[in-house]
């Protein structure tokens, strides 16, 4: 099962055709080849450093608070926002 990530755009390179996104604390450059008008401040879905498409500010913050809840991401502090992220994971 493949996953991608909802990222908001703080710079884009429009020379090279990338982004830099911000996401939990971590900035990655990623390939915007595969979208098509997004901006500084935009959110786009990231798979393996690509931006598959652009989403709402809405649609990232409700699947990224999805993705806290379940212990999968953490906030910029390195905190989890998930009170027993842990609980039912085995080593």
């Amino acid at each position: 099962m493949c996953l991608a990530i909802p990222a908001e755009i703080i710079e884009v390179d429009p020379d090279s055709d990338t982004a830099q996104v911000a996401l939990g604390g971590v900035v990655k450059e990623i390939s915007l080849a595969l979208v098509t008008d997004v901006t500084v401040g935009d959110y786009v879905l990231v798979h393996v450093g690509y931006a598959l498409n652009k989403i709402s500010q809405d649609e990232a913050e409700h699947t990224l608070a999805l993705i806290r809840e379940i212990g999968m991401l953490q906030d910029e502090s390195g905190a989890s926002d998930a009170s027993d992220a842990g609980a039912g994971r085995s080593a």
